[in-house]
């Protein structure tokens, strides 16, 4: 599995500048709030998923604050019955602890399994911020880097309304 140091690496390759935050590990988005009141960006809560098969993931991608409700995705993402994924499946998909769901995890998915669902709110916002693939750290990259990092991996997404 890739980690820190190997998407630190990409993203210097593909010309994508970040802002580098360390902080305690964070567990819940309460946790997060402490450290990121001072970031200069929209701030993302990562939900990784399984339709009801198990045969394919999602990554929700949400503005931190917002809540979400199961049954009302389903509806919008029209994916059937979606279930939390396992932590089996969160490292075989994406090489990440639990809490540290991040869509720079994408980088080990070679074969695109993985569809993102971003929140299209998020389009607002002109830097966006994720965890490094460990929540020990934040790091902050502008919207078009973010985009630009989403098709280097291929992984398909596309934005969407996820709430009202």
């Amino acid at each position: 599995m890739r980690g820190q140091t190997e998407l630190y690496q990409l993203l210097t390759k593909l010309g994508i500048s970040f802002e580098y935050h360390e902080h305690p590990p964070l567990a819940t988005i309460e946790d997060a709030k402490l450290h990121w009141k001072d970031y200069n960006s929209g701030r993302c809560k990562n939900i990784f998923f399984r339709n009801h098969k198990g045969n394919r993931h999602f990554l929700v991608i949400l503005e931190h604050l917002q809540q979400l409700d199961i049954h009302d995705l389903e509806k919008r993402l029209r994916q059937g019955k979606l279930s939390f994924a396992s932590d089996q499946r969160l490292k075989k998909y994406l090489g990440v602890e639990p809490g540290s769901v991040s869509p720079f995890g994408l980088i080990n998915d070679p074969e695109k399994h993985v569809h993102l669902f971003i929140d299209e709110r998020l389009k607002e916002t002109d830097r966006l911020a994720f965890h490094p693939n460990v929540n020990t750290a934040t790091i902050v990259v502008s919207k078009s880097d973010f985009l630009k990092f989403l098709g280097y991996t291929g992984n398909s997404y596309e934005f969407i309304k996820l709430y009202d």
